[in-house]
């Protein structure tokens, strides 16, 4: 006699299956826009050495252009590609600091020395403000500069050229404060709250999304909880320009 055995088969929840199959999707959206962050500046740069090779290539003041052009396109990727390691690294519980007392002006002054060039290109306007005596903390130098990196970038990216950029640093409570603000586009109320959140830029219910991976932002915020501090972003609306705030501790004296 033969023993008929039912086969179950367990049906994730509606729930489930949506958030996979929304997982997928997002997969899929941030390949498309790495796909195109990488294309436009392998064009550029295909672009300027085709020129380069040309007749025309041998004009000084547009091989002046042209090697800017490629220098420019190549810190991009190069930036995008240290930012991508990072979240790997990230993801896998590999991110270690190298912490040492530094001078935190020190590190944005560095940062804004990197972003130079992109902001004079855009036309952009920077004024800064900080204390004319050391603020002191420990930290990792490298990695304190790329969160300035990022934020300065993403200000600049989100700013019409010709426009006003702004970063102070003050110290406070035990805490160092570093406003990054620009009059660029703003952000959406709905996007604020998750305007931190890893691939924000691929979800398109954010109203100020653009170009870019959308992990930007996401690193900013987990290299300053790494360093004890906190980052915080406000905007008074589309239009209006954004705000964003990093706190970090200050090293005893």
């Amino acid at each position: 006699m033969q023993t008929s055995h039912a086969l179950t088969v367990l049906i994730p929840p509606r729930a489930q299956i949506d958030e996979l199959f929304g997982a997928h999707d997002l997969k899929d959206e941030f390949l498309a826009i790495l796909g195109h962050e990488l294309r436009s500046p392998l064009n550029a740069v295909q672009n300027a050495l085709r020129v380069l090779g040309s007749d025309s290539g041998e004009d000084p003041f547009l091989q002046k252009r042209m090697h800017a052009l490629i220098e420019r396109q190549v810190r991009h990727m190069t930036r995008l590609t240290a930012s991508l390691l990072d979240v790997s690294r990230i993801s896998r519980g590999e991110m270690r600091l190298q912490s040492e007392r530094i001078d935190l002006r020190i590190v944005l002054g560095q940062a804004i020395e990197t972003m130079e060039p992109d902001l004079q290109q855009r036309g952009h306007r920077l004024a800064t403000l900080w204390p004319d005596t050391p603020v002191w903390l420990h930290g990792d130098a490298d990695r304190l500069n790329e969160v300035f990196r990022n934020l300065l970038g993403n200000a600049s990216k989100y700013t019409p050229p010709g426009g006003d950029l702004g970063l102070s640093l003050r110290a406070y409570d035990g805490h160092a404060a570093v406003c990054v603000r620009d009059s660029g586009i703003g952000i959406a109320p709905e996007a604020l709250p998750h305007i931190f959140d890893l691939f924000m830029q691929a979800d398109q219910a954010a109203a100020c999304s653009r170009s870019g991976l959308g992990i930007g932002l996401a690193l900013v915020h987990t290299l300053v909880e790494l360093h004890g501090g906190s980052v915080s972003a406000f905007s008074a609306g589309l239009g209006k320009g954004s705000e964003f705030t990093v706190r970090l501790p200050l090293a005893d004296a």
